[in-house]
């Protein structure tokens, strides 16, 4: 057997109308249409070559914020095209941002439920030859 790539990342939610304004207005993704039969909620992206599965939580679900430098929790990593303008946006939704402790172009963000995400920018001529 050889794992080819990542198909999804499934995360828990405590209310999918607060996820979907932070995943589709912050992150700026599209929900998809077509999602399948599941006997739960939940919510599907597409976020390149991959996707992304909000499911609705059974009962009430918080990430622990006092676990420490995100970077050593689970996470997600996205690669992203553009970190400055992406800290202008989170500046304006009073999102907070924690930089990579490597210095590379790297920050960290938790969705409303505490889980963590990591946004990398992919170097310019990196993306054109995606």
């Amino acid at each position: 057997m050889t794992i080819l790539g990542v198909h999804h990342i499934s995360i828990t939610v405590s209310s999918l109308e607060t996820a979907r304004m932070f995943y589709e207005g912050f992150l700026g993704l599209t929900a998809l249409v077509q999602r399948p039969d599941k006997p739960f909620d939940g919510v599907w992206y597409t976020a390149g070559q991959q996707q992304i599965h909000l499911i609705l939580a059974k009962g009430e679900r918080k990430g622990d914020e006092a676990m420490g430098y995100p970077g050593q929790q689970p996470h997600m990593a996205l690669h992203i095209d553009d970190l400055t303008n992406l800290q202008l946006k989170a500046n304006a939704w009073g999102i907070d941002l924690t930089p990579s402790r490597s210095g590379r172009p790297v920050v960290f963000v938790r969705d409303p439920d505490g889980n963590v995400m990591e946004l990398i920018e992919v170097p310019k001529d990196e993306i054109k030859r995606r």
